[in-house]
């Protein structure tokens, strides 16, 4: 995937144009993107969390740039005074697959501003999510969803997405975690 993709629209009612870029860590105009995304979507009930942190607010950008395996992606569109604004937003990770011997990319957090959902938006950041995995030679796209987070599993699903049930008697793959430290 280029730096840069060409403005696309998805067979979806009300589909918008946007343009896929690839967040520059270190440029502020994206780090403000960044921040104002990540806090709408931190603050969406469908996710249950409690916010964006202060501490997060402050170092997001940072440490994510400072993490060669990151990549982040805006889905853009051009506003009506012909400026660029940000709607979109994808974080994501390489990892490495021990069994497959090959990278895999995992999908930590996909947003579309409220306004602009419903409209082709989610469905061209998948599709992005896809190219850059394909770019990457990775073995597979991960990620984790709610399983009450409707729209965003319909999305998934519509993208390729399924459960990872490798064999029926041993069940699904769950999710887990284990809290080190109070993020405050």
């Amino acid at each position: 995937m280029s730096q840069k993709s060409d403005f696309q629209t998805i067979a979806e009612p009300n589909p918008i144009a946007v343009e896929i870029l690839r967040v520059d860590y270190s440029h502020e105009p994206h780090r403000q993107s960044l921040l104002r995304l990540l806090s709408e979507y931190a603050d969406d009930p469908a996710i249950g969390s409690p916010g964006l942190t202060k501490r997060a607010q402050q170092r997001v950008a940072q440490e994510l740039a400072q993490r060669p395996n990151a990549v982040s992606l805006f889905a853009m569109r051009i506003r009506e005074d012909g400026q660029p604004e940000a709607i979109g937003l994808a974080n994501c990770f390489e990892v490495f697959s021990t069994f497959a011997a090959a990278p895999v990319l995992n999908v930590h957090d996909v947003m579309v501003s409220a306004p602009y959902r419903g409209k082709g938006v989610g469905t061209r950041l998948m599709q992005a999510i896809s190219e850059l995995a394909k770019e990457r030679n990775c073995c597979k796209v991960t990620l984790e969803v709610y399983s009450g987070n409707k729209p965003a599993r319909s999305l998934y699903s519509k993208n390729g997405f399924s459960g990872s049930e490798l064999d029926s008697e041993l069940g699904e793959t769950l999710f887990l975690s284990k809290r080190l430290i109070d993020i405050e």
